[in-house]
């Protein structure tokens, strides 16, 4: 059985149509013929997306669901989350769309979009779901497989963060803003970001040049924890010892 491809192909608008002729491939051959409306600000209208049998992933689909707990075919397309999420407009793709892709089996291209890495688990997407679905739940599944199989990251900047301030908070109990900041714009190679506003924040008392060590007591016991966690997790993975 071949697999199912389409591919939407490019039309300029007619200006005396109101909309344009989109082709649709099948994989046999066969031609349809389908339309859609422009928009009045476009002039050009281009859709392409081919969906192949080999590209299907659901093991993936089901580490997802493992990781997170939720059922994606749970969600019904409504868009709630995406109308909420206060970090969409920088996303590539929407949370919705993301679901979608998870939906449709093709994990390949939600585990690539920055998506993922821009999602601030606010879990407005969550609350607002109609269904009861934790976005942000999935979202973090995605994260944990693109690093745990070693795949290509999209926002470097964003595990770097993430890296960095752990360590903070390993090595101090807390975090040490300054450090974090500098830090962070050496790593990013952005070495004079937010330079002007540093000084306004050290002379409110925002800003400290020397860390505070309160909190290390404490912050101990959580990372052998996680130490601990992980030795299990590698040793589960790897099986028994022959």
């Amino acid at each position: 059985m071949p697999p199912f491809s389409f591919q939407a192909q490019e039309h300029t608008k007619d200006p005396h149509k109101g909309a344009s002729a989109y082709s649709r491939r099948i994989a046999n051959g066969s031609t349809h013929h389908t339309s859609a409306l422009f928009f009045p600000f476009r002039d050009e209208v281009r859709v392409k997306h081919i969906i192949e049998q080999d590209s299907l992933r659901p093991d993936v689909i089901q580490a997802v669901e493992e990781l997170s707990g939720q059922n994606v075919r749970e969600c019904y397309q409504c868009a709630k989350c995406s109308a909420g999420c206060p970090i969409a407009p920088d996303m590539d793709l929407p949370p919705n769309q993301i679901m979608r892709f998870l939906q449709l089996g093709l994990p390949e291209i939600a585990l690539r979009s920055r998506t993922i890495w821009l999602c601030a688990s606010c879990e407005t997407c969550t609350t607002r779901c109609p269904r009861e679905v934790d976005l942000a739940a999935v979202m973090d599944a995605l994260r944990n497989i693109v690093i745990r199989e070693g795949r290509p990251i999209s926002e470097r900047s964003v595990t770097f963060f993430n890296r960095t301030f752990l360590r903070l908070i390993k090595k101090y109990g807390r975090v040490f803003e300054m450090e974090l900041i500098g830090r962070f714009n050496v790593g990013t190679f952005h070495f004079f970001k937010d330079m002007t506003k540093a000084p306004k924040l050290f002379f409110r008392g925002r800003l400290k040049l020397w860390p505070s060590f309160k909190g290390r007591k404490t912050a101990k016991p959580v990372f052998r924890d996680i130490a601990r966690l992980r030795a299990a997790d590698e040793e589960a993975d790897s099986g028994p010892s022959e």
